[in-house]
Order: structure tokens, then C-alpha cells, then sequence
């Protein structure tokens, strides 16, 4: 192996490990290859003279960190193309302008230039928000100049919500694969992609458990079986085929486990019932019923695999005002129905 300029070699346990740079990300391909050419050409795209100082040599050190090797393969491949463009507006600024407050208006100028796509726009300034904590994780940057500045897109869903009549307006014009799908989603809250994944091996005695896809398959979401899910997948029949397709729960009309063509059948379906509402609402529909069963918001966390703040959002936003109100209203009054009346007292 000839000595490249930069690359740093170290032997341990008797095995060589090359480095595209002394303390840099290690090079997992085959030295000599062309995929050791190719990955040390990327690792290093931001190393331009060798300047650590710029933010481009940031944004290559985030995607060669385990933060970004941890993203599920979507999200990744919708990120990279907003690295790309804050490499290509901020890529040759200093590390250190970002620590400046005036720094807040040049990003607020670059965010206005997409607001007639506001929720790209949004996109953009999470991914340079990401790309800024990771530098104050790594003690390059003190503050995270992107805290505090607004995002564009914002839809109040406060009452969208999936209501019995929905369900009963999209039953009469959707195919049962298509119902199956929906329910199965308003039951469990996990997303689209989790549910039309599921297997009936992820179905155990008591729970449906699944790596979700949203982490990368790093957390496994855990749903109690309540008799509305279980009467559910017992209505859902198992089928018998191949051993990979015979194990999905939802299929589509030709029996085969869905792999394209779910969203176009579904949201034509939608569009034949009048139901002006979204997949990713069923989520929502889910969380409202369990934490108005009584569930609390950190059990609906543990089962959604959220954080607690996340939940809590979601059912601000989810959960109807007269629902919260007359559900507080029963609790006060079945604890008055049990408390008994304190008597007044006695003047001295």
C-alpha cells in the first residue's frame, strides 16, 4: 500500500486501520480499491486547503459522524440535498461567524429566497440547525444560531382529527385492503410505513412489537392489544402463499403485500368519500382515543416511541377543546360524587 498524503495509519491488535485524516473518520474500504479512492475523495470533499476553520469542513465532519449514520436511509436521502445547498451559500464562512448574532440575517435571508416552498424552506433551516448542533457538540460553535428563528409552514390540524363518519364515509368507496390499512393505523398510531410493513410475527400474545423505520429501526414501538386491535386482526385474514408474502398483515386486492401504489389507491378513495383528511392524521387519532381512555402522556410516549414533549404537542394539537374539557369536567365531578362535603367551621 503506498503512503497517501493525510491519510493516517494505525496498527492494533494486529490489524491496520486507515483514517482519511489523523483523528479523523476511519475509511471502511479496502485500501487499494477504488471504493477506498472514492470514500476518501468524499470524506474529504470539505477539506478545502486543508482550512478546518470553514463550515464546509463541518458539514463533511457531520456526515461522516455516527449522528448522521444513524438517520434512516429516507431521511438521509432527503437531508442531502440541503447540505448541499448550505455547503454551496455557507459552505466558505468561518466556523466562528455562526457564533455572531448578525449571522441570523444572512440564514433568515437565505430561508425568505424558498418561502414559496415554505415547507422546504422549513427543511432547509432544520438541516442547518442539525449541521450547528453538531458543531456546538463538538465545541467548535457555542450557540446554535438557528434557535429562535421561526419557520414558515404551519398548518393548524386542531380538529383534523378521523371521526366516526369519515371512517364510514371512505368504507363505502374503499376496497376492504384499503380499510384494513386505515384501522389498523387509527388503532396503533404507528406510521404509514411501520403499518404497511407489518408481519404477523411482530403480533405477540399481549402487543404488536416493530423496529420502527422513522429511527432507523433502532427503537421498537410497543402496542397493547386492546380489544378494538385485536377484534381488528381478527377480521384481517391470514393468508397462505409464499413464505415471505404469507406473513404480511395488509395486502392489496391482488393479495400481495403492499410495495407501491398504496398512496395513489387510498387518496383517490379519499377523494370519492369527501374525507378531507391525511394518512399521517390516523396518528393523531390514535393518540386522542388512548390518552381520553386514560393513558398518560407517558405511556403513549413509551408505546409511540416519542419523546414526552413530542406527545404532549400532539395531543395540544389533536385532542379537541370540548373533549379535554368535558373529560375534566367527569373527573371533577366523580371526585365530588366521592369526596364528602366538608363541613363549615365553627367561629370562635
Amino acid at each position: 500500500m503506498l503512503p497517501i498524503k493525510g491519510v493516517h495509519v494505525v496498527q492494533a491488535k494486529g490489524r491496520t486501520y486507515t483514517y482519511a485524516w489523523r483523528g479523523g473518520p476511519r475509511i471502511k474500504s479496502e485500501p487499494g480499491t477504488d471504493a477506498f479512492v472514492q470514500e476518501l475523495a468524499d470524506l474529504r470533499k470539505g477539506l478545502v486547503d486543508g482550512d478546518r476553520s470553514k463550515l464546509r469542513f463541518l458539514i463533511t465532519s457531520y456526515k461522516a459522524s455516527d449522528d448522521w449514520k444513524s438517520l434512516a436511509d429516507k431521511s438521509r436521502a432527503n437531508w442531502t440535498p440541503f447540505l448541499n445547498k448550505i455547503d454551496e451559500r455557507f459552505g466558505n464562512l468561518s466556523i466562528l461567524a455562526f457564533d455572531r448574532p448578525l449571522i441570523r440575517v444572512p440564514i433568515r435571508k437565505w430561508r425568505d429566497e424558498m418561502k414559496h416552498t415554505p415547507r422546504q424552506a422549513d427543511m432547509a433551516l432544520q438541516v442547518l440547525s442539525r449541521i450547528l448542533s453538531f458543531g456546538v457538540a463538538e465545541g467548535r460553535l457555542q450557540h446554535n444560531a438557528c434557535s429562535g428563528i421561526p419557520r414558515i409552514y404551519s398548518s393548524n390540524r386542531s380538529h383534523i382529527i378521523w371521526l366516526p363518519d369519515d371512517f364510514a364515509a371512505l368504507e363505502k368507496v374503499a376496497s376492504r385492503e384499503i380499510m384494513w390499512a386505515v384501522r389498523l393505523a387509527a388503532e396503533t398510531g404507528l406510521r404509514k410505513s411501520d403499518v404497511l410493513r407489518l408481519t404477523w410475527t411482530h403480533v405477540k400474545a399481549h402487543s404488536i412489537e416493530i423496529r420502527t423505520g422513522k429511527s432507523g429501526e433502532t427503537k421498537t414501538a410497543i402496542v397493547p392489544i386492546h380489544a378494538g386491535l385485536r377484534s381488528l386482526l381478527n377480521e384481517i385474514p391470514k393468508r397462505k402463499g409464499r413464505a415471505v408474502e404469507s406473513t404480511s398483515i395488509l395486502v392489496n386486492t391482488e393479495g400481495h403485500p403492499w410495495k407501491s401504489g398504496f398512496n395513489a389507491s387510498f387518496i383517490a378513495a379519499k377523494k370519492r368519500a369527501g374525507v378531507d383528511k391525511h394518512f399521517h392524521d390516523l396518528r393523531g387519532t390514535a393518540a386522542t382515543r388512548m390518552f381520553l381512555a386514560g393513558l398518560t402522556v407517558r405511556e403513549i410516549s413509551e408505546m409511540f416511541t416519542w419523546s414526552e414533549d413530542q406527545v404532549e404537542k400532539l395531543i395540544n394539537v389533536y385532542v379537541k377543546k370540548d373533549e379535554l374539557l368535558l373529560d375534566r369536567i367527569r373527573r371533577i365531578d366523580e371526585h365530588a360524587a366521592r369526596t364528602p362535603a366538608v363541613k363549615p367551621g365553627v367561629k370562635p
